[in-house]
């Protein structure tokens, strides 16, 4: 079980939405690798990070933000935010990151992303958004009638690491996560799955310590984290204890 701390960048600054909308955002840093390093002190073995800026352009924005972070973290990283070609991913792995998050593109040519599984093995995650239980893609700005469980069918055995599933509708918004749906999809699939959207407290790693969440790779913890919310050290604590 891994706590992924997020970093969110939009104009090159760590910064939080609240669901999702881009007017709404908090500045927590204006030194993204400053903040990926402060991270790997606290003992996160992760970092995941989002080009928001990128997921509504459909093309890289932040790039010198995310290799600042590459530079300051020894720490495996995953980003996800406008990656949408396989030219696209191959440069980001030659950047050095651990794992590319493909979402718009995902609902728009899942072929694309079977055959970035097959080019780049162990290094594609899926990143499905969803909106009263429907997909959204470009940035959460549109939506799509397909379902999450649906699209996540699409990928089994295709070799993809781990599906990312965040509800926009907790998103930023401190109220828990959305542990019906989310549990809901790591049943329906045997692709991992990373909770994401609205985690809240400590009671959140809890619940997600419980034996019926064993299935999930993790969680991803943003805006409870910067907010004090959660202490790392009493958060790692738990889940080591749980891995021992």
């Amino acid at each position: 079980m891994i706590l992924f701390p997020a970093i969110d960048l939009k104009d090159g600054q760590c910064v939080r939405l609240k669901l999702g909308d881009m007017e709404q955002a908090t500045v927590y840093n204006t030194d993204p690798g400053a903040q990926a390093k402060a991270f790997e002190d606290q003992g996160f073995e992760w970092l995941h990070v989002v080009d928001l800026n990128g997921a509504f352009a459909g093309t890289s924005v932040n790039g010198a933000a995310v290799d600042a972070i590459l530079k300051a973290t020894k720490n495996p990283v995953q980003l996800g935010g406008g990656i949408r070609s396989l030219e696209h991913i191959e440069n980001w792995l030659h950047r050095g990151l651990s794992r590319v998050i493909l979402g718009t593109i995902a609902v728009r040519d899942p072929a694309l992303v079977i055959e970035a599984c097959k080019r780049f093995p162990g290094k594609i995650a899926v990143g499905i958004d969803a909106k009263g239980g429907k997909v959204a893609v470009e940035g959460w700005a549109e939506a799509s009638e397909l379902g999450v469980i649906e699209l996540a069918k699409k990928f089994e055995g295709a070799g993809v690491s781990a599906i990312i599933y965040t509800d926009i509708d907790r998103d930023g918004i401190l109220t828990g996560i959305n542990w019906e749906s989310t549990l809901s999809l790591a049943d329906a699939v045997s692709i991992p799955v990373i909770a994401s959207g609205g985690l809240a407290s400590i009671d959140d790693i809890h619940r997600m310590l419980q034996p019926d969440a064993a299935k999930l790779e993790g969680a991803i913890t943003g805006r409870a984290l910067y907010d004090g919310r959660i202490d790392p050290a009493e958060a790692l604590a738990l889940i080591r204890a749980a891995r021992a």
